[in-house]
């Protein structure tokens, strides 16, 4: 009933509204229908009243469930016909045509005679053409005509628009439009008729029926809840949990426990598990001891201050002596008394309190109210614990930041399902292999609530079958669950208690995708398209913030900072799964393959699609059958979200949807013209077009020309749209156009843009002096415009009169104004650009003129909320008094002609200027050479952020702590006087950057990280303690000993610093927080310092780097790697002059065994690091090595070197071009996980053959055959046929699920059979890919079956000349990736026959 009754109400209101045009109301007026059209207004607005005022309380009555019935049908036919008459009215009064006007009669006869006329014409041209249609198939207009009809036919047909009733075909064609008078006369008189009927009797029923007040307490019987616990195990959430009780028993916890009282709230959905989770903290041991007195209180939606007290009261132990105060709770109603009471009950006791469930609360005063007697106690700490759904009570009563409660994480919420399903029962035998991964699939949709787990669970326990759990999942049966304690009748409580105009706005919210981001103008936009609110009334654009602060939606902060919204709204799935549910007779959502038809309301009027770019038959079924049972015709929204490749699925919905008629919301995602809908240019109601190109799309395309005949279009959304910009010639025909959400370049192609009278944004508009529609005197009629405006081309605007004309003065709205000249003029036409006082932001750019304008420049100030101001380009002899602006808080100077200082003298009064400046920018200021201060002055006591480039005279700055006591950050580059003190010079500067040039960085520092490369000036040490990461190089005033003073520093990189270590390292310095060093190779290439002896700098070192340029030629210089039992990592890169030699001691072995802790070492581009060592027979690296990296290291002879390296998991040999396999230990490969070994010659062959030659010897007793290699996942070679061999795949086969080939140098054109047959012994391959191999031909013919295989990879093959034959490729790939530039046109014809047949194929072009 209630649906019933918000629809009637939503459709006569829209009536209404279409009534109230003068032009719609005079031809209504003139169809004699016995009551002119404010008196039906009067009965619409009679009726909506009474509908209003009984929505609430109506009980179910099937005869007026009927009577709503009939009464939106005929309101939905009316607003149609009412519509399409407007819309021919507004298409007259654009062409000068009169086909749909009406003079209103007056009373003379004149007057009269000629409206009669003009009905009897049109019902005479109504014959001729059903007489002509007799006699011919042609649906052209025929040619009888007068000459004043065929002038207006003339007019019409540039538009598109006919006076007939024929019709034809509209295949993207750009057809004409049809007004048929007679017919549209008669179809309005008898709508209006039945409605008003339907009305009276609406009005007479609803009049005499008693109203039902027993409905309205559906809410009011929320369930008591308990402090035990009924639930043991807190399943989930352990860090929170932790976390909060910390919070409400850590009494050195800051300011939560400095104070008498802390209210923290937990808030989040209906289900979530807010109860659960407060009561096991009520009960924790550490609360016990924490608190002297505990409370619960269950709220609900009672929040009685009285009430609640009373029961607080009763809860609270009476003090010894309390006499006869002791039952003092049941014995009064003085409110007084009772919290005098508490406050004496609890005077030097810390207590909890928990108020669980609160619902309402009517504000601010009646909870101080409540709280009065809990902060008057002696005792710190108390606290206050409040569970809501609602954000709004949350953010109303917290003290401290709320602890928001979301669904359990994956891994906890499937244990807590599976406790709900089985209980203390036994999970049956055949659970994992049949029934787990169907659990899981349903998990994945409960979005990690407790109460869905719990409601879901008793379903899937009543049956432990796979038949009946597959039921379950398809079917989404826990949707259907209606007893008190499951999860949808929780969720829908909330959405009873919604007003009714909030109700209608949720509803809709499903037709969006699961975890769609909303932007405000998106879903406002579409409320008020479908005519469910009002976008002109300010309550109107609160809803969306309404429907957060009761917990429908959640507000999230944008990361683009390029978008003009600032937030996003999300919704929580099952708060989704409720949107849909109670608007399933008026919307569909398809979102997946899977619906069925017959189970849709024939009544739904609005659908989006969402499904996923996959055919299937069964699919297109079921949208035949969709299209026989909905009205497609009627529909009011059709969104497609998701763009679709498989060109069956774009067929299938273009042809489901032929006959859309009746469209309010369109949104459409399109990669060529034949994608738009076959009605398209027929849409006449269109009120919000979101459209969406695909920009893969190599061909150009253009909208549709006849985009600009939907005069009712309000809302043309194409951010999305990566084609042409160009706009047809008569897009400003969109008179009603209120918000073009575009890129610019669309807005300043806008010709004649002044007569879109309502539009509210207009980015960019450019002045062109030879084409007509562009002049600056368009923009005088955009009065509504908001947001920014930026106009280019002013050089082409000659005259004051034709700037004045812009009347910039009269946009109110408009809070950003850029002023841009392309060249530098004469004209002098800035006086007469002053915009309105309400500006917030203004750019001037490039003005050629020498006086600025007075409303900036001179007299009093205008723009007094002007809080940006930007010049750049000019030379006025006089400057703003940028000090005078009230609210300026940034200020970005550029190429400004002329200023040689700036400060006070800009126009600020002795010690109150600048006061709320934040920014200033100067760019390119060569004559500027001093910012003055007034002395001992505060001169910008807001001042959070300075930028100079390229000031080359800039020396004095007001850097002193008096001057700037909030400057936060400071970047200065190009300006070599510049003088500055010791940097950071205060504290809170917390962003410093000095360059010399824009690329080269002198001084650099963030809070957390410092960076010193060539910067001369002197370092504020004091300041910069908090440092963890330091980066020097190029400095010759920072020692050990200034590095000694940053107590935090974890990362500490140095490169090439002149006297930094001493001649002798007398271990006098040691810094044991620094974690990870980077080392410029030349502190270990002189005779200063030895590794070892700077390691024991740094004691607590894991993570060693030592570079070079591999542009120095050093001495050589032996080391021995480092011994330290702390370091985990070491890595040497393009060190040119080290040699590795071994330690005497310990019998010669490289490095102290016992010692090492060393996990992973990379060799990189040293050259000949290992040609100083004495024997292969000795090796250099530690046993504990689990990852070794060795790239372009010809002093690497033998495989010898490495035989002591069985614990290796990764390794990886490139570009070693002595390597041989010679004293190579297969045993080295048992524990390998991930092997490169590229450009060795033959190396990698060589190595698979020991192995697999090992695994089969006599040898190999100790170990079982398949150990070796058996678990290696990723290999990496570059020989083909040495390594596809049966014996190697066979080893390789249990867990190698990545295989690359790179660089193939055995130059294979093919793979021969029994390398084709080995290849298939790899059953666990994922990923195959081919780099480089610039001889194939062709890629394996055994590809499909490779049953596992996901990813084929194919890069730099230019001669493979063909995919596989016959079979082709395997049935379980999913992915596709080929070098676009290798790729021969014959293969790229081969791969989009592939994506026909597999749909589910995703190709990739790179």
């Amino acid at each position: 009933m209630e649906v019933a009754v918000g629809s009637a109400t939503s459709l006569l209101g829209k009536v209404w509204t279409t009534l109230s045009d003068g032009l719609v109301a005079a031809y209504v007026d003139s169809l004699q229908l016995g009551q002119n059209s404010e008196q039906i207004r009067d009965k619409l607005l009679h009726t909506q009243g009474l509908l209003h005022n009984a929505q609430a309380q109506l009980s179910d009555n099937p005869g007026l469930q009927r009577l709503l019935e009939k009464l939106s049908r005929d309101a939905d036919h009316a607003e149609d016909l009412l519509d399409e008459l407007h819309y021919f009215q507004i298409h007259d009064r654009l062409h000068g045509t009169n086909y749909a006007t009406t003079q209103e009669a007056g009373p003379d006869l004149d007057s009269l005679v000629r409206h009669q006329a003009l009905h009897a014409g049109s019902a005479l041209r109504h014959t001729l053409t059903s007489l002509l249609h007799c006699f011919s198939c042609s649906s052209s207009t025929p040619k009888v005509k007068s000459d004043a009809a065929a002038d207006d036919f003339a007019a019409a047909a540039v538009a598109g628009v006919t006076n007939s009733n024929s019709a034809s075909a509209d295949d993207n064609v750009d057809t004409l439009l049809h007004f048929d008078r007679v017919s549209m006369s008669r179809q309005i008189k008898s709508v209006l008729q039945g409605m008003q009927s339907h009305c009276n009797s609406v009005s007479n029923l609803l009049s005499s029926t008693p109203t039902n007040n027993t409905a309205v307490g559906v809410v009011l019987h929320r369930p008591q809840t308990v402090s035990m616990i009924i639930q043991d195990t807190l399943h989930g959430r352990t860090n929170t949990f932790e976390e909060t009780l910390n919070r409400i028993t850590a009494v050195t916890a800051g300011a939560t426990h400095t104070q008498t009282l802390s209210v923290l709230p937990i808030v989040g959905p209906g289900g979530i598990g807010k109860t659960t989770f407060t009561t096991h903290l009520y009960n924790h041991a550490r609360t016990d001891e924490h608190f002297q007195v505990k409370v619960w209180v269950c709220v609900s939606t009672d929040f009685d201050v009285l009430k609640l007290t009373r029961e607080i009261l009763g809860c609270i132990p009476a003090t010894e002596g309390g006499g006869s105060n002791s039952n003092i709770a049941n014995e009064t109603t003085n409110l007084d008394q009772l919290q005098r009471s508490i406050a004496h009950r609890l005077k030097s006791k810390r207590f909890l309190i928990v108020l669980d469930d609160i619902w309402k609360c009517d504000g601010e005063d009646q909870w101080k109210t409540l709280l009065a007697p809990f902060t008057k106690g002696e005792a710190k700490g108390s606290m206050l614990l409040v569970t809501t759904r609602f954000p709004k009570v949350a953010d109303m009563v917290k003290t401290v930041d709320p602890l928001e409660l979301r669904g359990l994480e994956p891994n906890d919420f499937i244990t807590f399902f599976e406790a709900c399903i089985f209980g203390e029962e036994d999970k049956p035998k055949n659970y994992e292999d049949e029934l787990a991964v169907i659990a899981r699939k349903i998990a994945d949709k409960l979005k990690g609530s407790p109460l869905a787990a719990k409601t879901v669970g008793r379903l899937l326990h009543k049956e432990l079958s796979r038949q009946h759990w597959n039921g379950v999942l398809e079917k989404h049966q826990w949707l259907e669950q209606q007893n008190n304690d499951d999860i949808m009748p929780s969720l829908k409580i909330s959405y009873d208690c919604l007003p009714f105009h909030l109700k209608k706005c949720f509803s809709y919210c499903g037709l969006f995708p699961e975890d769609h981001d909303f932007t405000s103008s998106e879903i406002s936009h579409f409320w008020a398209a479908i005519g469910i609110i009002d976008a002109h009334h300010q309550a109107s654009r609160n809803y969306l913030e309404q429907l957060v602060d009761n917990g429908f939606l959640m507000k999230k902060k944008s990361n683009y900072q390029g978008d003009r919204d600032r937030y996003y709204y999300v919704m929580h799935d099952l708060m989704h799964e409720l949107s849909k549910s109670v608007s399933a007779q008026d919307c569909l959502n398809i979102s997946g393959l899977d619906f069925r038809a017959d189970a849709i309301p024939q009544s739904v009027r609005h659908l989006s699609i969402n499904i996923e770019d996959r055919y299937d038959a069964n699919f297109e079924q079921e949208m035949c059958k969709l299209r026989e049972r909905i009205d497609i015709a009627n529909l009011r929204t059709l969104m497609i979200f998701r763009r679709y490749q498989e060109e069956r699925i774009t067929k299938l919905l273009k042809d489901t949807f032929k006959e859309i008629n009746s469209l309010r919301v369109l949104f459409i995602r399109v990669k060529s013209a034949q994608d738009f809908p076959y009605r398209f240019s027929k849409l006449i109601h269109l009120q919000y077009l979101k459209i969406t190109s695909y920009n893969y799309s190599e061909d150009e395309m253009s909208l549709p020309s006849t985009l600009s005949r939907f005069y009712h279009l309000k809302f043309l959304h194409l951010y999305g749209w990566c084609r042409s910009f160009d706009l047809p010639e008569d897009f400003s025909h969109l008179e009603n156009l209120h918000d073009f959400h575009a890129r610019s370049e669309f807005h300043f192609n806008i010709r004649n843009v002044g007569k879109m009278k309502h539009l509210q944004e207009l980015k960019e508009f450019h002045v062109r002096k030879e084409s007509m529609g562009f002049e600056l005197t368009e923009l005088g009629a955009l009065t509504e415009l908001e947001g920014g405006l930026v106009i280019r081309g002013l050089e082409h605007v000659v005259t004051k009169e034709e700037a004045t004309a812009a009347k910039l003065m009269l946009k109110r709205n408009l809070e950003e104004l850029e002023l841009l000249w392309g060249r530098t003029t004469d004209s002098d036409i800035l006086d007469a650009l002053r915009p309105h006082p309400n500006l917030r932001a203004l750019r001037i750019a490039n003005h050629g003129g020498t006086v600025g304008p007075r409303w900036l420049c001179l007299g009093d100030i205008w723009l007094t909320s002007l809080e940006t101001l930007t010049l750049q380009g000019v030379s006025w002899s006089t400057l703003p008094p940028f000090a005078k602006l009230p609210n300026l808080k940034g200020l970005k100077l550029m190429k400004i002609s002329g200023m040689l200082q700036f400060g006070p003298v800009c126009g600020g009064a002795p010690g109150k200027c600048f006061m709320r400046l934040k920014t200033v920018e100067f760019y390119e200021m060569p004559e500027l050479a001093e910012w003055v201060v007034e002395p001992n002055c505060c001169s910008f006591p807001s001042l959070e952020d300075i930028r100079c480039f390229g000031c080359p005279n800039l020396r004095v700055m007001p850097l002193s702590e008096v001057c700037c006591t909030n400057l936060r950050r400071l970047i200065v580059s190009g300006c070599p006087k510049m003088s500055l003190p010791s940097m950071p010079h205060t504290s809170t500067l917390t962003c410093l950057v000095v360059k010399r040039y824009v690329s080269e960085t002198l001084l650099s520092y963030d809070g957390k990280s410092l960076v010193v490369r060539g910067y001369g000036g002197a370092l504020a040490y004091h300041n910069v303690d908090k440092v963890e990461e330091m980066d020097i190089a190029n400095v010759s005033h920072i020692s050990l000993t200034d590095i000694e003073k940053f107590k935090s520093l974890r990362e500490l990189t140095v490169g090439r610093c002149d006297g930094l270590f001493p001649e002798e390292l007398d271990g006098s310095f040691v810094l044991r927080s620094v974690k990870s060093l980077k080392l410029d190779v030349s502190h270990l290439t002189s005779s200063k310092s030895s590794l070892s002896k700077v390691l024991n700098c740094f004691p607590a070192v894991s993570v060693l780097r030592i570079f070079g340029d591999g542009n120095h030629d050093y001495e050589e210089r032996a080391v021995q790697l480092p011994s330290s039992s702390s370091l985990q990592e070491l890595t040497l890169w393009k060190c040119k002059g080290l040699v590795l030699v071994s330690v005497e001691k310990d019998n010669g072995r490289g490095i102290q065994e016992y010692k090492s802790l060393l996990q992973s070492l990379r060799i990189s581009k040293c050259g000949e690091f290992l040609c100083r060592w004495p024997s292969s027979a000795i090796c250099p690296f530690p046993a504990s090595l689990r990852k070794l990296d060795i790239v372009g290291e010809p002093s690497m002879q033998s495989m010898a070197l490495l035989s002591n390296l069985t614990s290796l998991t990764g390794l990886r040999l490139n570009y070693c071009s002595n390597l041989r396999v010679d004293g190579f230990n297969p045993l080295i490969a048992v524990n390998l996980i991930n092997l490169e070994v590229c450009r060795c010659n033959t190396l990698a062959a060589d190595l698979l053959s020991e192995v697999a030659s090992h695994s089969h010897s006599q040898r190999a007793k100790l170990l079982p055959a398949e150990s070796y290699i058996s678990r290696l996942e990723v290999l990496k070679v570059d020989g083909i046929s040495g390594l596809l061999v049966a014996p190697i795949c066979n080893l390789l086969a249990p867990a190698l699920h990545t295989l690359v080939f790179w660089y193939d140098n055995g130059r294979m054109e093919s793979l021969t059979e029994e390398q084709e047959k080995a290849l298939q012994l790899l059953t666990s391959l994922r990923t195959l890919e081919f780099f480089y191999c610039k001889v194939l031909q062709s890629l394996p013919q055994g590809l499909h079956r490779l049953s596992s295989l996901k990813e084929l990879r194919v890069v730099g093959c230019p001669n493979i000349r063909s995919m596989p034959n016959k079979e082709g490729l395997p049935v379980s790939l999913r992915k596709l990736q080929m070098d676009r530039f290798s790729c021969s046109a014959e293969i790229k014809e081969q791969i989009e026959e592939i994506k026909r047949t597999r749909p589910d194929l995703s190709v990739v072009y790179f």
